[in-house]
């Protein structure tokens, strides 16, 4: 495609692609402190004056819905279920015409006590980060000593409604590798859906080594150690995850393999960090800041405006195994999964 976005319409980039999918990061803060992550210390987190109120969010996901086609949002963090407003900026979300399909990625600890909350305001369904079911191994990898509330609150959301509930697992080697089976086992039994995801190079360390990442073709082969796995017949279109039969169905697992299997030419998101800045792409090196546009007096039609050129420059690719690539110099946490 050659022709410059359009004044209205969809976020749409030169390649064709169209950004259906909206994840916002509603603050950089987390209660864990994950070793792929972010150091024991933590990171040097926004200032409030820096974050989008409450308003501001909401506006900005109405724009999108509107006025550029977003079917789907998905509230991240750092960890969102610590956001104040959370259940209010959900309720004004799942008010909008057309309504979009609400979810939300978290480390579970406390949505035991919130997911009925959340299912009244109108999130549909959750994603929970699960890396490890041995509490001494989740202990070394976070940092804190909380697998038991990550636990209730799967089933906190599941007896809330917010299904299908998924978890999301990175594995890593000599550190839980071993696992993929394991973990297999613990979401059918409970009825969860699983997607294990290769380690990418989003830390705030930037230590990420290639070596260190366990692959999908590793992941799979450790997965039929115990289950046997066949091609979802289902079309998988933009969804990240490659997902598999197991034990000839219903049930299913997923593999995200963001580095070794990239999915960018069917890529449909867009993304707003927690201070108002429009990615292209996780792994983009730039970003388009829509927060001080909308300070400082740009009505919606300027907002959309922008936010359409941002998307239109999105690149070809993330290029992970281009010899120039450059890790972002936000870490996830930051960025919002």
């Amino acid at each position: 495609m050659s022709a410059a976005p359009g004044t209205n319409g969809v976020l749409v980039d030169r390649y064709g692609r169209v950004a259906r999918d909206l994840r916002v990061s509603l603050t950089d803060k987390c209660n864990l402190r994950c070793t792929y992550c972010m150091p024991a210390e933590g990171l040097p987190w926004l200032a409030g004056p820096e974050l989008l109120t409450d308003e501001e969010i909401v506006r900005l996901v109405r724009v999108a819905v509107e006025r550029l086609g977003v079917t789907e949002v998905r509230f991240t963090g750092g960890e969102p279920l610590i956001r104040p407003g959370l259940v209010g900026i959900v309720t004004a979300v799942a008010a909008l015409q057309p309504r979009p399909r609400i979810s939300l990625t978290t480390n579970g600890i406390g949505l035991d006590r919130v997911a009925p909350a959340l299912s009244a305001a109108g999130l549909d369904r959750v994603n929970v980060s699960l890396d490890t079911l041995d509490a001494d191994r989740f202990t070394r990898l976070t940092r804190r000593p909380r697998l038991d509330a990550v636990l209730a609150g799967l089933a906190g959301a599941a007896a809330a409604g917010l299904s299908p509930v998924k978890i999301n697992s990175v594995l890593m080697r000599g550190v839980n590798e071993d696992e993929a089976p394991a973990l297999l086992r613990f979401a059918l039994d409970h009825d969860y859906q699983l997607r294990i995801i290769e380690q990418m190079p989003l830390d705030a360390q930037h230590g990420w080594d290639r070596s260190t990442m366990v692959t999908a073709e590793e992941i799979l082969t450790s997965l039929r150690t115990t289950f046997d796995l066949s091609p979802d017949p289902a079309e998988r279109g933009a969804a990240p995850a490659e997902t598999w039969l197991v034990d000839g169905g219903p049930a299913r697992v997923g593999v995200i393999a963001s580095v070794t299997r990239p999915f960018c030419g069917d890529c449909d998101r867009t993304r707003l960090t927690a201070d108002g800045q429009v990615r292209a792409c996780l792994f983009a090196t730039e970003e388009s800041d829509l927060r001080a546009a909308l300070r400082t007096g740009a009505d919606d039609d300027e907002l959309a405006r922008r936010w359409r050129t941002a998307m239109w420059g999105k690149r070809a690719g993330h290029g992970i195994d281009d010899p120039a690539f450059l890790q972002p110099t936000r870490p996830m946490s930051a960025i919002g999964g």
